[in-house]
């Protein structure tokens, strides 16, 4: 017996999910494989964040803008928490401050992001610590999720809003438009598409490995919750984080930062090391990251790139409690230089691959362009 859909979606990632959301709300009928019994990847091991902030502007701008609205609209529906936190990049050094006023300088005259005092830091922040602070990059833009709760209740919400099909546990293994086998079972689908890296891999391996991407291996640690229901207010990051994002690239001044870098502390580039804090609604706060490339990401964790963001966070950030409750890393694809890898490897057969780390940021919005809106 062969099963019959037509989209058919392989991974329950983020990626996965928003292209399952796409084409559900087009009104088509959609069926989700996963392999595991749930969603064990990337998508649940991020600071849970939706960073706008980061995005160049213009066409990417716009898409993280389009994936924040889905999201603000998502989550009262799906029944899982988000915060409209914002963000605050915090420069004690001259040459952040130059970065940071050379990009405000430059945003279009709708950007809603800009620059403000020590106190004014301070009026919005319990966190930040204002004390050198010499100004900071504050935008509303940014999000929070815990990624964990929203990728594990999407699911239940597709099933229950738009009688999306999850097949968990069941290992997409052969494709030959328009059939496909999972878990052992033949299916054919109107349009297939493969969101999930691991099962890129096998599935297409000749396309997979002349694709130019590459693995990249972060780690990042979790508190304990914070005392007396303390929150930080925005999202917080420092110096690091500019030398990081795309957004910031343009910005002539970031050069004399990364040299600085470089020279002061060589670690921080050798383990692509920029640092962030998030926190859930739990209380919890969400901290790191750190950036290894390669196609065979070391399996073990390294304690001291864990003290380097921790080091480096209290720089910049303060809390009741710095206890770490958890510790773990992800493993992301990215293929350099490029946003995404969208492929099509015969007819019917679309690859979404590669976001680069910014999966939560843009999913949504590549979702409704791939689906035609």
């Amino acid at each position: 017996m062969t099963n019959h859909t037509e989209v058919a979606i392989i991974g329950a990632g983020i990626v996965g999910l928003a292209h399952a959301l796409a084409a559900a709300k087009r009104g088509l009928q959609v069926t989700v494989f996963e392999r595991n019994p749930q969603a064990v990847g990337a998508s649940i091991r991020n600071f849970g964040m939706i960073w706008p902030i980061g995005q160049p502007t213009g066409m990417l701008y716009q898409r993280a803008l389009q994936s924040r609205q889905i999201w603000t609209e998502l989550a009262p529906q799906a029944g899982f928490a988000l915060e409209e936190c914002g963000s605050l990049h915090l420069a004690y050094r001259r040459d952040e401050l130059a970065v940071l006023e050379e990009f405000v300088a430059t945003l279009p005259a709708d950007h809603q992001a800009k620059l403000l005092s020590a106190s004014e830091v301070a009026a919005q922040s319990p966190a930040a610590i204002t004390a050198n602070l010499l100004a900071a990059l504050w935008s509303p833009t940014e999000c929070t999720v815990d990624p964990r709760e929203a990728i594990g209740k999407l699911p239940v919400y597709l099933t229950t809003q738009f009688k999306v099909d999850f097949q968990f546990g069941k290992v997409v293994n052969q494709i030959t438009y328009p059939q496909l086998i999972a878990g052992g079972e033949s299916w054919t689908a109107d349009r297939i598409f493969v969101c999930s890296g691991a099962d890129f891999e096998t599935l297409y391996p000749v396309l997979y490995a002349t694709s130019g991407l590459t693995k990249v291996k972060l780690q990042m640690m979790r508190t304990v919750p914070q005392p007396n229901t303390w929150r930080i207010g925005p999202s917080l990051c420092g110096g690091l984080t500019l030398t990081h994002y795309s957004a910031f690239a343009h910005c002539q001044s970031l050069a004399a930062l990364k040299t600085r870098i470089e020279t002061e502390t060589p670690h921080f580039p050798k383990w692509g090391i920029h640092v962030m804090m998030s926190q859930n609604a739990s209380g919890e706060l969400v901290l790191g990251d750190s950036h290894e490339y390669g196609l065979n990401p070391d399996p073990f964790d390294r304690t001291e790139i864990n003290q380097y963001v921790l080091d480096y966070l209290k720089q910049f950030a303060q809390a009741p409690t710095f206890e770490i409750a958890e510790t773990w890393h992800g493993v992301y694809a990215k293929l350099p230089g490029k946003t995404e890898f969208i492929a099509q490897p015969e007819p019917g057969v679309t690859i979404v691959n590669a976001l680069s780390g910014a999966g939560m940021t843009l999913s949504f919005g590549l979702a409704e362009m791939g689906m035609g809106g």
